[in-house]
């Protein structure tokens, strides 16, 4: 009985040490910019049945207006180079910039750009935005989670980190090639760390 006791009582300090880290009110409200060498954007997708591809974009840029008192007054904005798709395949990469699929060519850029923020947790929040791919713009909700938001022990600079996910079908956007043997369906996923802007 004691030792049942003891694990839920740790149990509990541990939730609460993890709701703690995801605190928004832990870091000041202003300008956060994104650290791209811990940032990762992708998307995933059925082929034909057999698989399920991880493509990914090596180059993007974030910016994050923090409310760290009323998170839903905050907005982020994304822009994505979408020359730098990486399927991890030359030859497909190639495709993928092509007129077939993103034509970054003509449409170097996708963007994404917040219109609502809505707390749906202690720290999760839906975030509804402007999708932007091949000048076509779409209303889209990120279902996304607050991983936490601290001190950086390192860079000793205030951090938050987010996860987040959505479900598109890219046909809306113009990317209809080869469906529906390749998957309409899309599903994006982001993870990224974010630190305060310093002024210079």
């Amino acid at each position: 009985m004691r030792k049942t006791v003891h694990a839920a009582l740790a149990t509990m300090f541990l939730a609460l040490a993890v709701n703690a880290q995801a605190d928004l009110s832990a870091v000041p409200s202003g300008e956060y910019g994104l650290d791209d060498h811990h940032a990762y954007i992708s998307f995933t997708y059925s082929h034909i049945g057999f698989s399920t591809p991880h493509v990914g974009f090596r180059k993007f840029d974030a910016n994050l207006t923090l409310d760290s008192e009323n998170p839903e007054n905050s907005q982020i904005e994304v822009v994505i180079d979408t020359t730098s798709i990486d399927s991890r395949v030359d030859e497909f990469n190639g495709h993928l910039r092509s007129s077939n699929f993103f034509d970054t060519d003509n449409y170097p850029q996708a963007t994404f750009r917040s219109t609502r923020i809505e707390a749906t947790g202690e720290d999760s929040f839906d975030i509804t935005g402007d999708l932007t791919i091949k000048d076509v713009t779409k209303s889209v909700t990120l279902e996304a989670t607050l991983n936490k938001a601290a001190m950086h022990p390192m860079r000793n600079i205030p951090t938050v980190g987010f996860s987040a996910e959505t479900k598109v079908m890219r046909s809306d956007f113009g990317i209809d090639r080869a469906v529906p043997a390749v998957g309409d369906e899309i599903t994006i996923y982001i993870t990224v760390e974010m630190p305060q802007k310093v002024s210079d």
